[in-house]
């Protein structure tokens, strides 16, 4: 049973997806997949391949950006940024429960700019909370505010 949760116009998290998941999110207009989840982490969880063959025969893009419990990196930050900026319609990031790609999306945006507090009620609307990584978020953001435009 799908349970895609609202981020933003574009972006939605999930709780671990199915190959019917994959499925009800093309019918919903989804553009790209995004695996937030490393291959194995649990014995029941869909494998990634499966999920990604059947996202590109659904015409969605699928992108591949696991994250473990030990936390994130600059790189899955700019990997996701990247996969955001790249998609042509709306995302769907998926991991166990969702904290995770939520928590990643965040990132994103405010190394993107995004202010912490619109991305926390975001998320918060969702039923995620971001209060573990508000640090790196105001980080993330003020960083990006430094940066000179143009």
């Amino acid at each position: 049973m799908s349970d895609f949760r609202q981020l933003s116009d574009a972006v939605w998290a999930s709780p671990q997806i199915d190959l019917d998941d994959v499925a009800a999110a093309a019918a919903r207009g989804f553009a790209m997949i995004i695996n937030n989840r490393p291959e194995g982490e649990s014995l029941d969880q869909a494998g990634g391949d499966a999920i990604a063959e059947a996202a590109r025969a659904a015409g969605m893009a699928y992108r591949a950006i696991p994250v473990t419990h030990a936390g994130f990196n600059e790189d899955q930050v700019e990997q996701m940024a990247e996969a955001l900026d790249s998609a042509t319609g709306p995302v769907l990031a998926y991991c166990r429960s969702g904290t995770r790609s939520t928590l990643l999306w965040s990132l994103a945006k405010a190394s993107q700019g995004a202010a912490p507090g619109d991305l926390a009620a975001a998320a918060a609307s969702a039923g995620y909370d971001l209060s573990p990584i508000a640090p790196a978020l105001h980080h993330y953001s003020a960083q990006a505010q430094a940066q000179p435009k143009g």
